[in-house]
């Protein structure tokens, strides 16, 4: 498991490129909502390349493994989003807990949701 929690780690920094470019180029074209709507239809697909290409490399030895490796990139994900927005940019509680407000059109549950069954899928289609 160790190779998958390790595997996390990259996902950072292309959640750090997508969300440069959504701040360099979609906010240029669309107003706000529209750039983090569309920046999240780009992270799943992102997401969907990354894990395509690492199950490539790493295979899970079992669908039961592919289920907790999504499980623990949503428990990485959730903690560093909430640790680092809050604690290193100094994003207030409520402005993190926004872009959980599907309501409002926020729709970054879905990526969160993604992360968390993208293994199990990836697996399936690969197995």
């Amino acid at each position: 498991m160790l190779k998958y929690i390790l595997a996390w780690f990259p996902m950072i920094i292309i959640a750090i490129v997508n969300g440069y470019f959504r701040e360099k180029f979609l906010v240029n074209y669309f107003n706000k909502l529209q750039a983090h709507q569309l920046s999240s239809v780009s992270m799943i697909i992102l997401l969907a390349i990354y894990n395509w290409i690492l199950f490539k490399i790493f295979f899970p030895a079992s669908v039961n493994q592919a289920m907790f490796i999504g499980l623990i990139w949503l428990i990485f994900t959730v903690t560093f989003e909430f640790l680092f927005g809050h604690y290193l940019l100094g994003h207030s509680w409520p402005n993190l807990l926004n872009d959980y407000n599907i309501f409002k059109g926020r729709v970054w549950i879905f990526v969160l949701i993604w992360t968390s069954i993208v293994p199990y899928i990836i697996y399936r289609i690969q197995e």
